[in-house]
């Protein structure tokens, strides 16, 4: 195996397409998600098509105390994480007028502190061997303020300066960090829309798009990559 890679939320959507991608290159995996059943599918399919391991874990990462004891688990595994990708999200329409109290708790604490707790416990590892890369999976959201966006703009727009600041603090310690800010992507978050999949991108070139960044030398990071449908947004 090449190494480690944590992925969260990596039972669907853009989550699952990354963990299906870095398994296909070799890396031993590491995800959580909400539901036990979603996990072990997600284990029998990696394992039973390519030559990897992937190691489940029940977590709500809503949850400070979830997602330390994910990232306990995480360190019972492995020291040696080559990436960490912080996928972990939650999306409810709504404008900031209208939209129910706690949609900006749920979100906030789903969407930024998911990512920056588990970060905070896991660079330690990263900084002492001096290498690795850590993705940020946003919105184009968080560039970009939507009608009916509310809540899960602004917790996008705050997930861009988190990696903002940790991106000027990792450049010294050999660590590489990149926000990934997609457009409309076909995931259960679209589910019901009477779209045509054509106005949509696909997860997997998500993925692609991750694999890519992370496949550069050492010496250079893409700081930023910005996806929309080719017909632009929705």
């Amino acid at each position: 195996m090449k190494g480690f890679v944590v992925v969260t939320g990596g039972t669907k959507g853009i989550g699952r397409a990354l963990v299906q991608r870095f398994a296909s290159e070799n890396y031993e995996i590491i995800t959580c998600a909400r539901n036990q059943n979603d996990l072990d599918s997600l284990k029998a399919e990696i394992e039973g098509n390519s030559n990897t391991t992937i190691h489940i874990r029940v977590a709500d990462l809503s949850k400070k105390s979830e997602v330390q004891t994910f990232s306990e688990y995480v360190l019972s595994i492995t020291n040696k994480i080559k990436v960490l990708i912080n996928n972990t999200g939650v999306f409810v329409p709504g404008s900031i007028m209208d939209e129910p109290d706690g949609n900006l708790e749920l979100m906030m604490n789903t969407n930024l502190y998911s990512a920056y707790y588990l970060t905070k416990s896991l660079l330690p590892s990263m900084i002492a061997q001096k290498e690795g890369h850590i993705f940020s999976i946003s919105s184009v959201a968080g560039i970009r303020a939507y009608s009916n966006g509310g809540s899960y703009s602004i917790t996008k727009h705050a997930m861009q300066g988190f990696t903002k600041c940790l991106r000027e603090e990792m450049k010294e310690k050999g660590i590489r960090v990149t926000a990934v800010l997609p457009g409309a992507t076909l995931t259960a978050s679209w589910e019901g829309v009477d779209l045509p999949e054509s106005r949509f991108m696909k997860a997997e070139d998500v993925a692609a798009a991750v694999w890519s960044a992370y496949a550069l030398s050492d010496s250079t990071v893409v700081e930023e990559i910005v996806l929309r449908p080719q017909l632009g947004d929705i």
